[in-house]
C-alpha cells in the first residue's frame, strides 16, 4: 500500500523526498498513542524553498497551490519518516494552512486546497480532513506556506 500512495504521488508530478531535519530546537513529529503530529512543513524542493514571497503582492494563486502541494509531500515524507510505511496512515485529521499574505488577500483557502487536493488524490478517503487555512504577515525563510498536519496512525 505505501508504495501505491507513492505511486499516486508520482503521478501528480511529484517524488516523496528524504524527510527534512529541523532548522532549530524542535522535532520534526511526535507521535502520541495513534495520533502523528507533524510540524510544520515549508514548501522545499531540492533542498530549497520553492515558492517564496506574499500571495496577493508578488506570489499568484497557482503558484501559492503549488506551494501548498509541496508542503503535502513533505507532511508524506515526515510520516514516511515516522512511521517507516505510509500504508500506517488511516486518516489525516487536520491540517494548518498559514499563508503569507499581503494585507488586502482573501483567497487563502484557495491557495490550500493545493495540499488538501493532493492529499485526499494521494491517499483517497483517508487523505479527507478538517482544517484552517489563514493569513500571515510573515513566514519561515520568507516561505509563501506552511503547512502542518494531525494524523491518526495503526
Amino acid at each position: 500500500m505505501s508504495a501505491e500512495i507513492e505511486n499516486r504521488v508520482k503521478e501528480l508530478g511529484y517524488v516523496i523526498p528524504t524527510a527534512a531535519a529541523p532548522a532549530a530546537n524542535y522535532v520534526p513529529y511526535v507521535i502520541s498513542g495513534q495520533v502523528l503530529h507533524i510540524s510544520g512543513q515549508l514548501p522545499m524542493a531540492d533542498g530549497k524553498i520553492a515558492v517564496t514571497g506574499h500571495l496577493g503582492r508578488n506570489v499568484d494563486v497557482a503558484t501559492g497551490q503549488k506551494a501548498a502541494e509541496l508542503c503535502a509531500v513533505n507532511i508524506l515524507a515526515q510520516a514516511k519518516a515516522a512511521l517507516g510505511d505510509l500504508s500506517r496512515i488511516r486518516r489525516i485529521i487536520k491540517i494548518n494552512g498559514f499563508v503569507a499574505s499581503a494585507p488586502d488577500f482573501v483567497e487563502q483557502h484557495l491557495v490550500i486546497n493545493g495540499a488538501s487536493n493532493l492529499l485526499v488524490a494521494a491517499l483517497g478517503e483517508a487523505g479527507k480532513h478538517a482544517r484552517a487555512a489563514v493569513g500571515m504577515a510573515a513566514l519561515p525563510l520568507n516561505a509563501a506556506v506552511e503547512i502542518d498536519a494531525i494524523v491518526e496512525i495503526a
